[in-house]
């Protein structure tokens, strides 16, 4: 069933706009009586069925609501080093089908691509990996949109992780560490999950990010992508969560 986003609204009667109605009208070619699914971004999830197509827009009446079963309850954070090209987009799109419930890309010493001092591009990049999210949420089915936040610098991040004192905080690192198994627990309520660029990580980063007690994990002797290594943890971890079930 076709599957869309919306703020959240009151009442059984909403009207959808934009690239959505287009999509409906036009792409999906859906009409008055059919039912598709609108997802308040926040957990819920409403049955609606078409009642018309007043202008360029499409009107709804909510049949039922019920809450999103396809969120993990585990809320991962991903922490990515700006890759170069268009891999970043690949790792978002990827990571949301997965389960993670927010981005935050970092510059790093080692990142080839670069946004910071640059605020014009920052923000249309910012807008280009939130689209992604948002459509990632929508084909797989997912109750919230995950967000993708705005790059930040090293020390910026450093000062966010020290924060987080409830999360397990992990950096996948080609240096060695521990399995990821023996660092994330069913029960855990909040990941941090940080991943490094094309060259990885500089031994001084790692010591930084150990400062605030971030923990170093490690897929053994083989060494993955940039743009590997998070969606392959993501997946671990998703099953070790009992996430995957």
């Amino acid at each position: 069933m076709p599957r869309f986003f919306t703020a959240p609204f009151m009442g059984d009667d909403v009207v959808i706009s934009g690239d959505d109605a287009t999509h409906i009208q036009r792409s999906l070619r859906m009409r008055e009586g059919e039912q598709l699914t609108l997802c308040d971004g926040k957990g819920c999830d409403c049955l609606c069925e078409i009642v018309g197509f007043p202008g360029n827009e499409v009107s709804l009446r909510v049949v039922e609501r019920v809450p999103s079963t396809c969120e993990p309850d585990v809320f991962v954070t991903l922490i990515q080093a700006i890759p170069k090209g268009d891999k970043m987009e690949l790792i978002i799109q990827k990571s949301v089908e997965l389960g993670v419930s927010r981005i935050i890309p970092v510059e790093t010493v080692r990142c080839i691509s670069r946004i910071d001092g640059d605020a014009a591009r920052a923000e249309k990049k910012q807008k280009r990996w939130q689209k992604i999210a948002n459509e990632a949420a929508g084909q797989s089915g997912r109750g919230i949109l995950p967000q993708v936040m705005p790059a930040i610098g090293w020390k910026a991040l450093l000062v966010w992780l020290a924060e987080q004192e409830n999360d397990i905080k992990i950096v996948l690192y080609e240096g060695g560490g521990e399995p990821l198994r023996g660092l994330i627990k069913p029960e855990c309520p909040g990941v941090v999950l940080i991943v490094g660029p094309e060259g990885g990580f500089d031994p001084h980063e790692i010591e930084g990010l150990n400062t605030v007690g971030v923990c170093c994990a490690t897929f053994g002797p083989r060494i993955l992508r940039c743009e590997t290594a998070p969606i392959a943890a993501l997946a671990v971890m998703m099953e070790l969560t009992n996430n995957l079930e």
